[in-house]
């Protein structure tokens, strides 16, 4: 089995819906951090991990005509290729994947989604990375969240292996709380082998016809050891509207340049709202 990864998919599936109508005129992954598009951050972390291969991120933006955006990222591209994926249907993380079968081939390969980015010392996707060439299997990388939340994702139940890293016994695709397995849930970072393509082409579709990949997962691990990384970071889901006005204030706060204007004013506006919630106790 190859241990070194080369090869990512970013997959950009959806029609980002609850962003409407600003995602009329771009996919969600394209909404901008402050200055920089989302999909850019994506990006950044998989060249940070030593991933070198990419296909189709230029030809998406020229024809989109954002051309500030396509020197950014061409000067991303001047450092690795990395393969971006954009359905024309809304098929599920699943289907996504498929297509980018021919480009993958026989290899091991990183899955990033487009609308999540993950805040971290050490790059997630990186972080994977370690446990695959340690464990020589696929793994999925796991974030603990509240338990109101657990609906809202993938989530794992497994044996502990080492720190921070499990064999996957069961995915459930978004549970309800009182029947969730655990409380970790999937992040959005991936690190594949290409048998999960045999998986996926055999998963049936589920809720409006997706095919889901935490289907195909939990098929593999059935018949070889799939693993779960809690890995070290912070994530930011951009394909929620409150998450992605958090992830503008937060990286807002880590740019020098804009740090010492922006946080004041948020330090003014606490007071203001503490005030108003002073006196609406009151009253």
């Amino acid at each position: 089995m190859k241990t070194r990864v080369t090869k990512a998919v970013i997959p950009a599936a959806g029609f980002g819906t609850r962003f409407l109508p600003a995602t009329k005129a771009q996919p969600k992954e394209m909404l901008p951090i402050v200055d920089t598009p989302t999909i850019q951050y994506v990006v950044e972390e998989a060249v940070a991990a030593g991933i070198t291969d990419n296909l189709e991120l230029e030809r998406r933006l020229a024809s989109a005509g954002k051309t500030t955006l396509l020197r950014s990222m061409r000067r991303i591209s001047e450092m690795a290729h990395i393969h971006y994926v954009r359905q024309s249907e809304q098929l599920g993380l699943g289907h996504a994947i498929l297509q980018a079968r021919c480009h993958v081939d026989n290899e091991p390969f990183a899955v990033l989604l487009g609308d999540t980015i993950i805040h971290a010392a050490q790059p997630c996707v990186g972080q994977l990375m370690k446990v695959y060439e340690r464990f020589g299997g696929p793994v999925v990388g796991l974030e603990k969240v509240a338990l109101e939340k657990v609906s809202r994702y993938g989530i794992i139940s497994g044996s502990r292996l080492a720190p921070r890293v499990y064999r996957l016994t069961d995915l459930v695709e978004k549970p309800e709380p009182a029947r969730a397995p655990s409380r970790l849930a999937i992040g959005g970072r991936y690190i594949l082998t290409a048998e999960i393509f045999n998986y996926l082409e055999r998963a049936r579709p589920g809720k409006n016809g997706e095919i889901q990949l935490t289907d195909a997962l939990l098929a593999q691990a059935q018949v070889m050891p799939v693993y779960g990384h809690h890995f070290e970071g912070i994530r930011y889901d951009i394909g929620d509207r409150v998450d992605y006005l958090i992830t503008q204030v937060e990286y807002a706060l880590r740019r020098d340049d804009l740090r010492r204007r922006f946080e004041p004013y948020l330090k003014q506006r606490m007071r203001e709202l503490g005030k108003a919630s002073s006196r609406r106790s009151r009253t």
